[in-house]
């Protein structure tokens, strides 16, 4: 028996259903399609309450709420789709509503958010993350950076602090420190990546696991040139970086610092009351290839300190840089009057005020 001309209708609608339907899950539900269906349901529940339901509970604007939400949690292909429903909605309220309701204010404020949402959608999709999974790494990433520039706890008799301050109280920065005690043996370093805020933040994120873990997989006086190889090969002609490597034996406190285009350390003499700059100077990294950095010895003794920082504490923009270097050395004895533990956020604080740079401030002090 032949079909029916309605049994054929059906059949062949059903049909397109589903494969309606399967294009929707394979190529624009995918893995966030009940997020899609809920955001779907709420554009057209705004739509029914705004012709329907009570005056004043489901204003047309609130459809821009599914718009925002579509361009956190979805990916672009279900977003175009959740904004054709959108769009649809609002057409369907103007053709049974006043005009006035879905006037053109709305409809490009609308609009707008549409447009920033779909880019937002764009950028968090080729992260591979939707919702607050981005910001959730990037935090992590934070709180690494800020771990791997503890210093680790010294023997009895020795004291350290570090200070980290980010340009426009930003969370990254291109300043860092990384540092390791094996033995008796300290090492510490503190860089400076060209840029600064958040611009320089991505660099000094992936290049302080690259020298945390160099600086305790090579002798003490290959650092900085292993650092300027790696930076030679995996740069890419993204900018320089400046360094100062200090390395103490805390059995003896002898040290020894390397300088790579970085303000010298300063040695502040406890017997003599006075601080002074240490003669360590060095080619920048990540410029010329096969580079050797030559060390400046000295010692700490007890009542003896040792003060690393960047150049963010010492640079004006049209002032000689030793004007500024004189300027750190004066302001550093708040850490004599003070206490070197206590003092070194003033003299941050001090020395960064009215400047828009990354800081960083290391004090390492023998009592």
């Amino acid at each position: 028996m032949n079909p029916t001309p309605t049994a054929k209708a059906t059949r062949m609608l059903r049909s397109a259903a589903q494969r309606f339907i399967a294009v929707l899950k394979r190529k624009v539900l995918f893995r966030y399609r009940l997020v899609l269906i809920t955001l779907v349901a709420l554009a057209v529940g705004i739509g029914v309450g705004s012709v329907w339901g009570p005056a004043g509970w489901f204003p047309p604007s609130s459809t821009i709420l599914t718009v925002l939400a579509g361009g956190l949690l979805l990916k672009r292909k279900s977003l175009a789709f959740l904004l054709a429903v959108v769009a649809a909605v609002l057409l369907f309220v103007a053709s049974r509503l006043d005009v006035g309701q879905v006037g053109p204010g709305l409809l490009v404020t609308i609009g707008v958010t549409a447009v920033l949402s779909y880019l937002l959608s764009g950028v968090r999709e080729r992260l591979g993350v939707q919702g607050l999974s981005g910001e959730m790494m990037l935090l992590d990433l934070r709180d690494r950076l800020r771990h791997q520039g503890r210093l680790p706890e010294l023997p009895e008799g020795w004291g350290r602090t570090a200070v980290l301050r980010q340009a426009g109280g930003s969370s990254f920065g291109g300043d860092f420190v990384v540092s390791i005690l094996r033995g008796n043996r300290l090492d510490i370093a503190v860089v400076d990546v060209s840029g600064k805020g958040v611009d320089a933040g991505t660099r000094a994120l992936m290049l302080s696991g690259a020298f945390s873990g160099l600086i305790g997989a090579v002798p003490a006086r290959d650092f900085l040139a292993h650092c300027n190889d790696y930076l030679m090969r995996n740069s890419g002609g993204e900018g320089f970086v400046t360094a100062v490597h200090l390395s103490v034996d805390t059995d003896t406190g002898e040290y020894q610092v390397a300088s790579a285009g970085h303000p010298p350390a300063l040695h502040y003499d406890g017997g003599a009351g006075s601080w002074s700059a240490t003669d360590a100077k060095g080619v920048v990294l990540g410029v010329i290839p096969e580079m050797t950095y030559g060390f400046v010895e000295g010692r700490l003794r007890p009542g003896d300190a040792i003060m690393l920082c960047t150049d963010g504490l010492i640079e004006t923009p049209g002032e000689d840089l030793d004007a500024g270097i004189d300027r750190l050395l004066g302001t550093a004895d708040i850490l004599v009057t003070q206490g070197f533990a206590t003092g070194a956020g003033e003299v941050v604080d001090t020395l960064s005020k009215d400047k828009n740079d990354d800081c960083a401030l290391v004090v390492l002090w023998r009592s």
